[in-house]
């Protein structure tokens, strides 16, 4: 059966062992998290190493990311941060990294320095085992210029956030362009509301699960189901423990399996 998994902390209010193990109890089968401090990052491995659980990605930093493309030291910085989540990953075994090509509204120019330092990114994360998946976030050309540039990259891959897709693309759809490359996902929902993607648990907003579902299916991806949600994000959840939330949260992921795979 195909695996879930949510990323670390969704809703507060159990430390990292606690959560891990609810997560387990609950039907969850791997973990999503930013790029953890050494010493969390074992916490955490360890943790799920003892419930049985998978390391499923890591997400890369992401506030500096349009740097990476200009001239000048913030550049180098950028792509260093990226680097150091490849080397967080290959260190616990975690196979895949997602890296955003742009952040906030205003998007770069595409430039030579820019696809030159993706290139070194890239060529490290295989020689470390570790898969790159762009996830598509504000306008089309970057992720297009991703996926055609590494198109014959065997590490290289398309993460496919839904939630941002209903927010930032304006109508357009990823996962008719880029499907055949998917190799993780980030699911949630919102309310439909430009700018404002606000990561609800699936069937809690307004987004076309049925759309994703039929999308998933013909794309032929097999991979694990992730959300990517924050309770915080909404008043929706203010009296939900965190113990429920997770609970709703596997109960809306094995909806959408079920959706996805008729089992």
């Amino acid at each position: 059966m195909r695996q879930i998994a949510i990323n670390l902390h969704a809703k507060r209010g159990m430390d990292t062992e606690a959560y891990i193990k609810k997560m387990r109890e609950v039907g969850f089968d791997a973990l999503l998290t930013g790029t953890p401090e050494p010493e969390e990052l074992k916490r955490i491995a360890n943790a799920l190493a003892a419930n049985g659980m998978r390391y499923e990605m890591i997400h890369a930093p992401f506030s500096h990311t349009n740097d990476i493309w200009q001239t000048g030291e913030c550049g180098d910085r950028a792509l260093a941060e990226l680097i150091t989540a490849v080397e967080r990953a290959a260190t616990v075994g975690c196979p895949t990294v997602v890296v955003h090509l742009t952040s906030a509204r205003a998007l770069p120019q595409i430039t030579d320095l820019g696809r030159a330092r993706h290139e070194i990114l890239v060529e490290y994360a295989a020689r470390k085992n570790v898969k790159i998946a762009f996830e598509n976030i504000r306008g089309l050309a970057h992720l297009a210029w991703a996926m055609e540039h590494f198109e014959n990259a065997p590490n290289v891959g398309f993460c496919w956030d839904f939630g941002h897709e209903s927010c930032f693309a304006k109508g357009k759809e990823y996962m008719p362009l880029f499907g055949d490359r998917l190799i993780c996902t980030h699911l949630h929902d919102n309310d439909g509301v430009a700018r404002d993607d606000q990561h609800k648990l699936p069937f809690d907003g307004k987004l076309d699960f049925g759309r994703a579902a039929k999308q998933l299916r013909q794309s032929g991806y097999r991979g694990t189901l992730t959300l990517e949600v924050f309770a915080e994000n909404t008043h929706a959840y203010d009296c939900v423990t965190c113990a429920a939330f997770l609970e709703r949260a596997a109960m809306a992921a094995k909806r959408l399996r079920l959706m996805v795979d008729g089992f």
